[in-house]
């Protein structure tokens, strides 16, 4: 149960970066294609700040999209240019769009799985009270699951965190904050593994738990010097 479930013997993280970074790649090909497409005029500063990135980023994937044939520049006087998606562009922008939601659904369905499953495990075990660690996508799906398993989610730490609340439960800066914490259930999408690290610094292990879509590492951490 436990131990071949959510215990992972070996570090994955080059899979884990190449994976995101594959992702990343793909959302901001994604998001020049529709800001090319929605506006021929824009800037590449614009798109640089919708897609939260450096202009120099934005501009090496424009030009990357140019390259590949997807997107056709014209100038527009004076010293300005136009965008267009090229007949290629709207093409791959539709194959990125059907990938992307497919992704998402791939990733919701397998997060609710994944969580209702350490629910359930705690809740055999008799652990009512189970605290979420990191805000985001995941931690809003865990909170979707609780109620079918009879525990109660007491709160969510992140001391990053920019709300006071997910789904009802409250957000705190750390667990001390919380009280009669039965088990920790990682939910940080940012760096799973640090926060895991931190969380076997102040609770037993076998009481902090991850879904195995994070690949957490379960290696004993470094005791800082």
């Amino acid at each position: 149960m436990l131990s071949s479930d959510y215990n992972h013997g070996s570090t994955m993280t080059n899979d884990r970066t190449s994976s995101n970074t594959s992702d990343g790649d793909a959302e901001i090909t994604l998001g020049l294609l529709n800001a090319v497409e929605e506006n021929s005029t824009v800037t590449q500063r614009s798109m640089a700040n919708d897609l939260g990135i450096a202009l120099g980023l934005a501009n090496a994937y424009l030009k990357r999209c140019v390259r590949k044939g997807l997107i056709k520049i014209s100038q527009v006087p004076p010293n300005r240019y136009a965008y267009y998606l090229t007949p290629k562009g709207f093409s791959e922008k539709s194959r990125l769009t059907s990938e992307y939601l497919f992704s998402s659904f791939t990733f919701f369905r397998r997060a609710r799985d994944q969580c209702g499953e350490m629910l359930e495990y705690c809740a055999a075990r008799g652990w009512k009270r189970i605290a979420l660690a990191g805000c985001g996508e995941l931690a809003e799906i865990t909170t979707l699951c609780a109620a079918e398993h009879g525990v109660d989610l007491v709160g969510i730490v992140d001391p990053n965190a920019q709300t006071k609340s997910v789904a009802g439960v409250k957000v705190c800066v750390g667990l001390s904050k919380l009280t009669d914490i039965d088990a920790v259930i990682v939910t940080d999408l940012r760096a799973p593994q640090a926060v895991f690290d931190a969380l076997s610094y102040d609770m037993p292990t076998d009481r902090v738990l991850a879904p195995p879509l994070l690949r957490i590492s379960r290696q004993e951490p470094e005791t800082p010097a």
